[in-house]
């Protein structure tokens, strides 16, 4: 009787299936046909009109591929933006792990442009270390900032990245000591949340300080400055990413709450205009950094991406001919190689100068100008390892920004999707389901380890260059990997400049 029961179960469940698979047959071959008719009947794409059907898996593989190279092909330092070995250093940097390496380097070290840090006979003792020095952005405002801190954190809105994002950088940078920026979207309650030390960006849209027309605010300037975390403003005249472009937040990352924070209508994209209505010329530039610091007290500098010295010396005979006290209180210059979560190919790849060849250009012109000791430099772009941030110092840089760097701190895995809310580690994304993954409290300690592990390791060359601490290397600390395979001293390609009043002097 059981035997017979069992029989009829396995007869009708071996019907079932056969019947389920028929019929799923059926349904396939319904959709290829269907898509068949849609592919050789359109007119748009050539490979899906000749090839119907099988012409699909050519964009599958495509969209495949990314993800192949990234973990199966590449070598650990081919990849764009950033290498395997890059992101793996700022990973185990960020747990605080060993990062130590056997067997050798990975990196060709005959490549043109490679720094080769020269080291001591004769070393810094770790007992004879110091921490880094105290720097005074500012002296003169009603309000300067001082800090130790040399590497912070770049510009990163609120909208751009996301809420857990902004929680867990301002939270890691408050436990690391350093600043962060708060990118031109406006301050949010979750920067100020964090409790860490604050610069204000203003970008071309003036979020966070306009009136209704779009105009700037003195009231809201102001109220800014009364947050004693806010510690300085900075306008943005351009980023590295999209020189010449405003601002780009695509209208899906327009929450009611970010529109309200910017001032701006939900659901629209948000783009900055190209620049500021109200600087066309280096005067109006001074006149608006006077301005603004004559409002809040606090140090003024503006970021910019430099195209050619002839701008830098135009503007600094300016500050030259008004007095010292016209200058910018920094100046932040970002790189061509900088990045963004939306910016036209054109921009991104063509436009601007790299951070290798336009920081030392700055620093340069300010020094000819007798404009050094006034103006601290701020350098940005691409500088995620230690040996990246000692060149910077090394060229004259006072401190050193990163905002990808801190990207991959709370976890990016450079899956290239910031401008598709689709960011599957949450970070670049408003979508509640993918911020899940990001715990603000965990992604804090990570920021702090890899800012303290950064600091460590620039002292580790510093210490090998026979200096006691980072901001002491000098240009005569490293040397360039020139074309013939060998290295010529960096002064020797970026020679020391001397002020135009020392020159007429001699």
């Amino acid at each position: 009787m059981i035997s017979d029961q069992f029989q009829s179960f396995v007869f009708t469940t071996l019907e079932f299936m056969v019947a389920l698979f028929v019929f799923m047959i059926g349904v396939a071959v319904i959709v290829v046909i269907i898509v068949y008719i849609l592919d050789v009947s359109q007119t748009k794409q050539a490979i899906r009109r000749n090839y119907p059907v099988v012409g699909h898996f050519r964009y599958f593989f495509e969209k495949l591929g990314g993800f192949f190279r990234q973990y199966f092909f590449a070598m650990d330092r081919e990849e764009m933006p950033f290498n395997r070995a890059q992101r793996s250093w700022v990973y185990r940097a960020a747990k605080n792990l060993d990062n130590t390496i056997a067997f050798g380097s990975t990196r060709d070290l005959r490549v043109p442009g490679t720094v080769l840090f020269v080291n001591c006979p004769f070393p810094t003792l770790g007992i004879d270390a110091v921490a880094p020095e105290l720097v005074t952005v500012g002296p003169d405002c009603r309000k300067p900032y001082t800090t130790s801190s040399f590497f912070n954190i770049s510009a990163m809105s609120y909208g751009a990245i996301s809420k857990p994002a902004v929680l867990a950088l301002s939270n890691g940078a408050r436990l690391a000591g350093c600043w962060m920026n708060t990118g031109e979207g406006g301050l949010s309650h979750y920067h100020l949340e964090g409790g860490a030390d604050l610069v204000f960006q203003m970008g071309t849209a003036k979020y966070g300080v306009r009136d209704l027309e779009g105009h700037l605010c003195d009231n809201k300037l102001r109220e800014l400055a009364s947050h004693p975390q806010i510690k300085m403003f900075e306008i943005k005249l351009s980023q590295g990413a999209k020189p010449g472009k405003g601002g780009i937040l695509p209208g899906g990352k327009v929450t009611e709450e970010i529109a309200h924070i910017r001032g701006i209508q939900a659901g629209k994209d948000s783009i900055s205009p190209n620049r500021f209505p109200e600087i066309a010329n280096n005067q109006q530039l001074l006149d608006m950094i006077e301005h603004i610091r004559s409002v809040t007290g606090l140090p003024i500098g503006y970021k910019a991406v430099i195209g050619s010295s002839v701008w830098l010396d135009e503007l600094f005979t300016e500050i030259n001919k008004r007095g010292i006290e016209s200058a910018p209180d920094f100046i932040t210059v970002d790189s061509a190689e900088g990045g963004s979560g939306a910016a036209p190919m054109p921009l991104m790849d063509d436009m601007g100068l790299p951070l290798r060849e336009s920081l030392p250009i700055l620093v340069d012109k300010l020094n000819e100008h007798g404009l050094r000791d006034r103006v601290k430099v701020v350098a940005s772009g691409k500088l995620v390892t230690p040996a990246d941030v000692a060149w910077a110092l090394c060229i004259g840089a006072d401190f050193i920004n990163t905002a990808r760097g801190f990207m991959f701190a709370l976890g990016c895995i450079q899956a290239l999707q910031c401008n598709k809310n689709t960011c599957p580690t949450g970070i670049t994304t408003h979508n509640k389901k993918l911020q899940h993954g990001l715990v603000p409290e965990e992604k804090a300690v990570r920021v702090m380890h890899y800012q303290k592990n950064m600091v460590k390791e620039v002292g580790t060359l510093a210490h090998s260059c026979g200096v006691e601490s980072p901001r002491q290397l000098r240009r005569h600390h490293a040397r360039i990997v020139t074309d013939n395979g060998l290295s010529i001293a960096l002064y020797k390609l970026h020679p020391d400049v001397v002020p135009k009043s020392m020159k007429s002097v001699a």
